[in-house]
């Protein structure tokens, strides 16, 4: 088994340790635009393939600094799912942000389990995504 590595910090990492990510995405961000998003994140927990020298899951957060924070992404290279790197992000992301009294993230109805395990309550919100499905747009109301 592949020795993994948490890190809340971006040193070392460029974009060709980023590739494998935003499966299912219509635009899938480039490597480039991702290492742009990790920069761009207040806060970044990334699980590192120490073996393989590689980024194979990480989760972001956005922050005002002081009231509110929004987990925007976590992911898991397929091929490392099931390993409980997800859980060690969330739970790695969490604790960085455990002073915040406002965290939110938005999942599908199907993962709120996982995130009900760790300490998350179900919510009711609205959103724009581009990237959710082949040929959307943003129209207004």
């Amino acid at each position: 088994m592949n020795s993994i590595n948490y890190a809340a910090s971006l040193e070392g990492v460029d974009a060709g340790m980023l590739s494998g990510f935003f499966e299912g995405w219509a635009k899938k961000p480039s490597a480039p635009e991702h290492l742009r998003i990790l920069q761009g994140s207040a806060h970044v927990v990334l699980a590192v393939d120490a073996d393989k020298h590689k980024v194979v899951g990480f989760i972001t957060a956005v922050s005002d600094g002081v009231h509110s924070a929004f987990i925007p992404l976590l992911e898991v290279l397929p091929e490392y799912r099931g390993r409980g790197i997800g859980t060690e992000l969330v739970k790695r992301m969490l604790h960085i942000l455990r002073h915040y009294p406002c965290i939110d993230l938005c999942c599908d109805l199907e993962l709120q389990p996982f995130y009900a395990r760790l300490g998350m309550s179900p919510s009711v919100g609205m959103l724009i995504r581009d990237s959710l499905a082949p040929g959307s747009s943003r129209r207004g109301p």
